[in-house]
C-alpha cells in the first residue's frame, strides 16, 4: 500500500494508555488547522480512545491502519470549517449528487479534502485534489465539465467552487453538507 500524506508522524509506539493520547494532544498543536497527524502505536486499545479524544476535542479521526502489531491513526487538526460562510452561488445537496451519480450523468465529482481523508472514504471515480493543492492541478481538469467539488462539510468546497469559477469554469455546484452526511456510494483503502 502507498504511504498516505500527513503532516506530521507521532512515534507512541510501547507506550500504554493515556500516554498515547497525551502525545497526540501536543502534536497535534504543532498542527495548522486542517493538517493531518499519523499516530504511530502499539496498545490496542489506542483506536477507541483516539476516536473518543477526536470527537470530544473536536478533531477529525479519519481512520487506523493495522501493520503487524503498528496502528496507524490519522486524525486530521480542526478548522473551524463550520463558521466558514458559504458564497458560491451554484449548491447542490448530497441527494442530488446522489441521483446525478446513480443515472450515470455526465459529471465530474471533485474531492478536495486532505489525501488521508479521501483514502478512508470517498465517493467512487471522485477526483482527489486537495484544496491546497487546486491551483497547481487545475490542468487535470475541463472547463466545459459540470464538476461537483465536495469536501467534509461544504466549506472548503465551497472556497473551492469560488477558486474555479474565477479560473473560468462555468460548471461548478458545491455539494453541501459533503462527507460528512453522504450516505451513498463509497470506496475506501480498508
Amino acid at each position: 500500500m502507498e504511504q498516505l500524506k500527513t503532516d506530521l508522524l507521532l512515534d507512541a509506539k510501547g507506550l500504554a494508555c493515556p500516554m498515547p493520547i497525551v502525545k497526540t494532544k501536543k502534536a497535534i498543536n504543532e498542527l495548522q488547522a486542517g493538517q493531518v497527524l499519523e499516530v504511530q502505536a502499539t496498545d490496542k486499545g489506542s483506536k477507541a480512545d483516539l476516536q473518543a479524544w477526536a470527537k470530544s476535542s473536536g478533531h477529525q479521526y479519519l481512520g487506523t491502519i493495522e501493520e503487524g502489531d503498528v496502528l496507524k491513526h490519522y486524525l486530521r487538526k480542526s478548522s473551524n470549517d463550520e463558521a466558514i460562510e458559504r458564497k458560491h452561488p451554484h449548491v447542490a445537496s448530497n441527494e442530488e449528487l446522489e441521483k446525478k451519480l446513480e443515472a450515470n450523468e455526465n459529471i465530474v465529482v471533485l474531492d478536495v479534502r486532505e489525501a488521508a481523508e479521501y483514502a478512508f472514504n470517498h465517493i467512487p471515480n471522485a477526483i482527489s485534489i486537495p484544496l491546497g493543492e487546486l491551483d497547481d492541478r487545475l490542468n487535470g481538469l475541463s472547463k466545459e465539465d459540470q464538476i461537483f467539488v465536495v469536501c467534509r462539510t461544504g466549506n472548503r468546497s465551497d472556497f473551492a467552487a469560488q477558486k474555479l469559477a474565477e479560473k473560468g469554469f462555468n460548471h461548478v455546484v458545491n455539494v453541501v453538507p459533503g462527507m460528512s452526511a453522504w450516505s451513498g456510494h463509497t470506496n475506501s483503502i480498508i
